[in-house]
């Protein structure tokens, strides 16, 4: 790999539209498509990678990433590789990408985790060997830097491979095998935001029929290019950010998303500097570019060819909507470039998104009624404040969509929330090695019917006007005294109880108490916030009571970074929960 230059340089159309569309007799597998390019488009710039999130760069052209990962693929096939599952330990970069693509050349399923930081060594050995024990890879990927500082004898029964070196790439088409659609692509093992992670096995027919989705709704001809932050071992990572943009042709600008999370600001420098037109992240993502980005640093900004800006991952707040629109709107953003989308890795990863050119549809319903699975609408007045739930559109599915009652198994009339149910070629075989969760979830039938297979997503939400509306999740609902309550609803009260809370970081769920279910609240203080215990639980409790109007029979403060969450930010509430029941929890943060 080499550096390109120590200053970004500007983005050259898109050459795919140029020498027409994939042949899509030839290409069945992304390992296909990135063939197709490299004899095609060879000195195209494919990825470009900030190293300091700003200015220093290193870049792949499709000729240069097909030469590294054929020649890592040599080094995996004769490591006996084809067919098995091959473990990738990469910092964000492009070593990840090459590896990735890599083991689409020997036939291997990749399976990424995220890298060692110094500060949480043990628990990456944890999870990473767990991952490992299930996986069952037959060998582990890895560059030099990181290579000493794991285990000498690798994960499990896998040894390293250090793949930074200087392979040579074999001659012809040596390094490869035939890879089918049918072959595993990769394992995406679940973040575990309600459970414990399990491995989704993606086939490469799975993936192409998402990325053609992705390109159908998301990308144009014209697009110069795409920028992300985005971990590259979570799904929305990996497929919309790393992977897409190969499909479509379109080059993209990547950080990581340390880089991000110490200065939100280089995100949108990078979308300014190389004139990206497709972006996003979490919903959080912009919360923190709201609150971290100065009205002086955002004159400097130029977002105008912000395209599309999707927002997934995580519930979508219309406040957040409104304030990043309104914060960046001097800055050529505009406000029907918001995408709010909704996805899932088990649906490889999109189901639903705003595709139309219009600003993102926000509704009010009663929040009594939500609560009771009745969707009824607010008529505007003014007595309808403190009953109400805005809810914005994740836009139209790309994927057959069902809404169904996950008691009855019977589909739900219009005005119910159910369970969302999802069937097509986009929804991934199962879970690696599980069987009997891979027919709970991947084999759900409609009471009744004599066919048809569906996912059963675990998020609760309703279709209204073809158009999905996400309500929360089934399994993380807080059910006291008979009346469902959402538990992102509640931490949201709780982070804007207080200055000294941040959204995002605090979790809410029920436990049972002598035979009745109550609610336990988990909030992380900033470090630098000066505030005594006592006023920001009286500020907490207040607002819960009145805007829920329930009381919480415990609250606990502990650091910032002490909350479990996955790698894209979500809360993890299980794990949450399952720490606070085992008292691991830090007590007393607040000063």
């Amino acid at each position: 790999m080499r550096i390109v230059r120590d200053r970004l340089s500007p983005v050259m159309p898109s050459l795919a539209h140029e020498t027409g569309p994939l042949p899509s007799r030839q290409c069945v597998t992304l390992a296909d498509v990135l063939r197709w390019r490299a004899t095609h488009q060879p000195d195209r710039l494919g990825y470009r990678f900030l190293l300091d999130g700003e200015a220093r760069e290193v870049g792949l052209t499709y000729g240069d990433l097909d030469r590294r990962a054929r020649a890592i693929a040599a080094a995996l096939l004769s490591r006996g590789a084809d067919g098995a599952r091959a473990l990738l330990v990469y910092p964000p970069g492009l070593d990840f990408i090459c590896a990735w693509f890599a083991c689409a050349y020997a036939g291997a399923a990749a399976v990424a985790v995220p890298p060692p930081q110094t500060a949480r060594a043990r628990r990456f050995m944890s999870a990473a060997a767990a991952i490992a024990g299930d996986a069952r890879p037959v060998v582990a990927l890895t560059t030099t830097p990181l290579r000493q500082t794991l285990p000498a004898d690798g994960l499990g029964d896998a040894p390293w491979l250090v793949t930074d070196d200087e392979l040579v790439a074999p001659a012809g088409g040596a390094g490869e095998r035939v890879v089918g659609a049918e072959d595993v692509a990769f394992l995406q093992y679940t973040s575990g935001s309600t459970t414990a992670p399990k491995g989704v096995v993606v086939t490469h027919a799975n993936l192409m029929a998402n990325l053609r989705a992705i390109e159908r709704t998301f990308w144009r001809p014209t697009d110069e290019g795409s920028v992300s932050w985005l971990p590259p071992y979570h799904d929305m990572g990996l497929i919309g950010a790393i992977l897409a943009p190969l499909y479509v042709g379109s080059p993209v600008t990547l950080l990581s998303p340390l880089a991000f999370v110490q200065r939100p600001l280089r995100w949108l420098q990078a979308i300014t500097r190389v004139r990206g037109a497709v972006s996003g992240g979490p919903n959080f993502a912009y919360e923190q570019c709201v609150r971290r980005i100065t009205q002086e640093q955002a004159a400097g900004l130029d977002l105008s060819s912000w395209r599309v800006a999707f927002n997934g991952a995580e519930p979508v707040h219309d406040r957040t909507i409104r304030e990043f629109t309104a914060r960046f709107a001097p800055c050529g953003f505009a406000p029907e470039a918001f995408k709010p989308c909704y996805g899932l890795a088990e649906a490889t990863l999109l189901v639903s998104v705003n595709a139309t050119a219009a600003p993102p549809r926000v509704e009010t319903f009663r929040r009594a009624q939500l609560e009771r699975h009745q969707v009824v609408a607010c008529a505007g007045d003014a007595d309808d404040t403190d009953d109400a739930r805005a809810l914005v559109s994740c836009g139209q599915p790309v994927t057959s969509t069902v809404i169904v009652d996950p008691e009855t198994l019977e589909p739900c009339p219009p005005g119910r929330v159910g369970e969302i149910w999802v069937a097509g070629p986009d929804v991934a075989m199962g879970y690696w090695n599980q069987p009997g969760e891979t027919e709970r979830t991947f084999g759900a039938r409609l009471r009744g019917a004599a066919s048809g297979r569906f996912l059963r997503t675990g998020d609760l939400g309703f279709l209204l006007d073809g158009e999905l509306f996400v309500t929360g999740r089934l399994k993380d609902l807080v059910i006291i005294e008979g009346t469902n309550h959402y538990p992102q609803d509640i931490e949201r009260t709780v982070s804007a109880s207080h200055p000294a809370l941040e959204p995002g970081d605090c979790a809410a769920f029920s436990l049972d108490v002598a035979g009745r279910e109550a609610l336990v609240v988990v909030a992380a203080v900033q470090r630098s916030a000066h505030a005594a215990v006592a006023d920001v639980q009286r500020a907490i409790r207040a607002a819960v009571s009145e805007q829920h109007d329930l009381r919480i029979h415990d609250l606990v403060l502990v650091r910032r970074g002490d909350i479990p969450k996955t790698v894209s930010g979500k809360v993890r509430r299980h794990a949450c929960k399952a720490a606070y029941l085992a008292r691991t929890l830090v007590m007393g943060a607040a000063t």
